[in-house]
């Protein structure tokens, strides 16, 4: 099936938009605490500064998800950081056409980030949770089998899991700045 991303990109709104219009009081607060708790490094600025290629992020999230509240201001923060790197969120149950196309071990899982070059090409899709994420929920869920001093919680958590995002962006701009088609576009 050929996904028009363009088509959907458009749809998407900002951080801000989708927040306001998707969530209640209780779901924008939770929002908002995490994304003041979210501090990049400066070497992190630095590296999101230095992305040259325009990159579109479009999320698959709902406000309700705490998944969706964890990572979101993730994406937000980092495209503060480079204008070049545009994000927009799409309510998982309002485009049921996607969510279904978008499915991840046979679940409609939130969020699902899929990345998106210049002109809509798709790069990657990656979701539900990063590595450091999922270590916590073994850690916390299962008795044999559990991964020591590495599951982390809180803060630490959270700074793991930018970390671990951080490096699909810059993953993604990578495959961007190095793409033949895009280089012969840019010249360079």
């Amino acid at each position: 099936m050929q996904i028009d991303w363009k088509n959907w990109f458009d749809q998407g709104l900002p951080y801000d938009e989708f927040v306001n219009k998707y969530g209640n009081d209780n779901e924008r607060s939770r929002w908002q605490s995490v994304y003041e708790r979210i501090r990049l490094a400066p070497e992190q600025e630095e590296l999101l500064k230095s992305f040259v290629r325009e990159m579109n992020v479009l999320v698959l999230a709902a406000t309700w998800c705490g998944d969706c509240v964890n990572q979101g201001p993730i994406y937000r923060r980092f495209e503060e950081a480079n204008d070049r790197i545009q994000v927009r969120f799409l309510e998982r149950d309002e485009v049921p056409e996607l969510r279904d196309a978008l499915k991840i071990n046979g679940g409609a899982r939130i969020p699902v980030v899929v990345f998106l070059s210049e002109d809509f090409f798709e790069c990657a899709r990656l979701g539900e949770r990063p590595l450091s994420m999922y270590r916590q929920l073994a850690y916390s869920q299962l008795e044999s089998g559990r991964p020591t001093d590495i599951a982390g919680s809180g803060d630490e958590l959270l700074a793991r899991a930018t970390a671990e995002w951080l490096n699909e962006f810059e993953r993604i701009h990578w495959m961007l700045r190095l793409s033949p088609r895009l280089r012969k576009v840019h010249g360079d």
